[in-house]
């Protein structure tokens, strides 16, 4: 049976590396014969709105293509290029697959002009593999953290930084690199581009900047999962040279996540839009489900999903986002509560214990109440006492486990963040709480 098993485990191995392999000539023979402009976009955190606001913005001008779902590794990006999706059964792999050859030495046919691409690098070499295949014209780093997502497979935040850098060093001396200028380990890299650099950030400083960050609300409220009647969204001010305009995008409650709109004006400007043009387009952004999206909760409550997945970087944001958005709702009705329910960060190595006690401290600083899910995260829980009322902070080992907790905290008008990797499979909890 071992034998077997360890048989099947080869045998898997070999197939995804010939998969590989055919999906990623594939994919090169197909973007030489039509030669779109490839955006790729790199980073701890932050990936995935990134691509949905720069899709948003260059559909209003030209026919794009972008990595859907979470399709961002060897075989995603390849499948994202070929216009296919190699999952399903096995009939439909083999249709996916002569779609594929078609498209790479078939007869012509139309053609993205734009491909925005989100690209992993969750183990070293990620990286130059996925350019070496798509050649992008245009880079985004967004932001690499302290102790940012996936160091597990890397020394350290450096060998992280070094690793993303690769798109940056991969970029024609015709592209465009566009740098977090917020990261010191993302500003470092234009010292190795090729290509000129434009810089973003929330400061002044950068080539193109946000301000004065609010929160826009409309007057009525509403029990429905969509809460815009009760908060709209965030308003804020772009600056770019000595054009200053307002801008707001509607569901989105965290400050932070403007940082990942400004990449898509920069690339709107680069491409010949007016900035009037690319704030429009912001009312076609959905903000994805479970990263700090907001929704109605039980009892009138506020619940922020942000369980898709989890690194210090991002929960550090998402508790600084939970502080704003209570700030906001207090403004509205009177003083709310502030509830954290947070899972394991997962992938850290050695950096488990000092990330986890870091959101303690953090989290201890902020909430009024704290329930922690995962043996991880009961460091958490640990270095949050130290600031809060014990009786307030209750550990689980499971999801299941704590969401009967959870309901039975929340009051009137509470507002809730859910937050922890994807395997704690903290979406259970929101599941059990919304609205």
């Amino acid at each position: 049976m071992v034998e077997l098993s360890l048989q099947n485990f080869i045998n898997l191995c070999a197939m995804r590396y010939f998969l590989k392999k055919i999906l990623g000539t594939l994919a090169k023979r197909t973007l030489k014969r039509y030669q779109p402009i490839v955006i790729g976009i790199t980073g701890s955190v932050g990936k995935t709105s990134t691509k949905e606001a720069i899709a948003a913005v260059l559909s209003r001008k030209f026919w794009v293509w972008k990595n859907e779902e979470n399709f961002n590794n060897e075989i995603g990006v390849p499948n994202t290029v070929l216009g296919i999706n190699f999952t399903g059964n096995y009939f439909s792999k083999l249709i996916n697959l002569f779609n594929a050859f078609r498209r790479a030495y078939g007869w012509r046919e139309k053609y993205p002009r734009m491909l925005v691409l989100e690209l992993a690098a969750d183990r070293p070499g990620d990286i130059k593999y996925l350019t070496g295949i798509v050649k992008p014209k245009i880079g985004i780093v967004t932001v690499i953290g302290r102790i940012p997502v996936h160091v597990k497979y890397y020394e350290d935040p450096q060998a992280v930084a070094s690793e993303k850098s690769k798109l940056i060093e991969a970029l024609p001396a015709d592209g465009l690199s566009i740098l977090n200028r917020e990261d010191n380990f993302v500003l470092a890299m234009s010292k190795l581009s090729l290509a000129p650099v434009k810089t973003f950030a929330l400061s002044p400083g950068a080539d193109l900047w946000a301000s004065d960050i609010a929160y826009f609300v409309a007057d009525g409220h509403s029990a429905s999962n969509d809460p815009k009647p009760e908060i709209g969204g965030l308003s804020f001010k772009i600056h770019s040279g000595d054009l200053v305009v307002p801008a707001r995008v509607g569901n989105l409650i965290a400050p932070h996540l403007i940082l990942n709109f400004l990449p898509a004006v920069v690339i709107g400007q680069h491409f010949g839009m007016n900035l009037a043009e690319i704030i429009d387009a912001f009312e076609d952004i959905e903000i994805p489900h479970g990263r700090m999206h907001l929704n109605g909760g039980i009892k009138n409550s506020y619940i922020i999903d942000d369980t898709y997945n989890a690194s210090p970087v991002a929960t550090q944001a998402a508790l600084a986002g939970l502080k704003n958005f209570a700030k906001a709702v207090s403004n509205l009705k009177g003083k709310t509560r502030e509830i954290a329910v947070l899972g394991d960060m997962k992938e850290l190595g050695k950096y488990e214990i000092e990330a986890h006690k870091l959101i303690g401290d953090l989290a201890g600083d902020t909430v009024d109440f704290l329930i922690t899910v995962g043996a991880a995260a009961k460091f958490i829980a640990d270095a949050a006492g130290n600031q809060m009322p014990t009786e307030n902070i209750f550990s689980f080992s499971t999801a299941e486990e704590a969401k009967e907790k959870v309901k039975e905290i929340i009051q009137n008008g509470d507002v809730v963040l859910v937050k922890g990797s994807r395997s704690m499979q903290m979406e259970k909890i929101v599941e059990e709480i919304v609205m």
